[in-house]
């Protein structure tokens, strides 16, 4: 894939985080080159979820994701936006700064099924979301994350990462995956 932004798309426990950290051990993407919210959030507001569910703190988060995935485009380097990106509104941000630096746009779909996106859920013992939550997410990226909108959204090119629905591991699918 060309260098540029790449828009990992799925509900929380869908694996992203994971292949990202496959392709960090793998070396085929600089550790640098992956923005995440989570971890944006963990440094500005500190490890615990609690207190950072308001508009403010995700406008604050978001804002510098952007910053910082801006930062990387600016000077020709692939960013990844390691984020759930399940609605058109959250890609379309993302989009329209690719555009703003000539950058193509790769989307990596996440799409496990709802009953293996909440056994991951519930193996990941996360406390910061409840499976309501988890199935919502779900069910916003069915409704709006279809390889045909992300397209027609501006995406250059969308690939779907496998995962335990086809027998493969994070470590697997990262190998099918390359950054120039």
């Amino acid at each position: 894939m060309p260098a540029g932004l790449v828009v990992l798309v799925g509900a929380p426990a869908s694996g992203k985080t994971s292949f990202v950290r496959a392709l960090i051990e793998r070396r085929q993407i600089d550790a640098e080159a992956v923005v995440s919210s989570d971890e944006i959030r963990a440094e500005l507001f500190g490890s615990s979820p609690a207190g950072t569910e308001s508009d403010a703190a995700d406008a604050a988060i978001f804002a510098e994701r952007d910053r910082r995935i801006a930062a990387r485009l600016a000077t020709g380097r692939t960013a990844v936006a390691e984020s759930t990106n399940v609605t058109s509104q959250a890609r379309l941000r993302l989009i329209a700064m690719a555009t703003r630096f000539n950058a193509p746009v790769t989307i990596l779909r996440f799409d496990p099924d709802v009953t293996e996106l909440l056994q991951q859920y519930t193996e990941r013992g996360r406390t910061d979301l409840t499976t309501a939550q988890v199935r919502a997410y779900a069910a916003v990226m069915a409704q709006d994350a279809g390889a045909d909108q992300l397209r027609s959204e501006g995406a250059t090119t969308v690939h779907d990462v496998p995962g335990r629905r086809q027998g493969s591991t994070p470590v697997q699918a990262a190998a099918l995956f390359s950054f120039a």
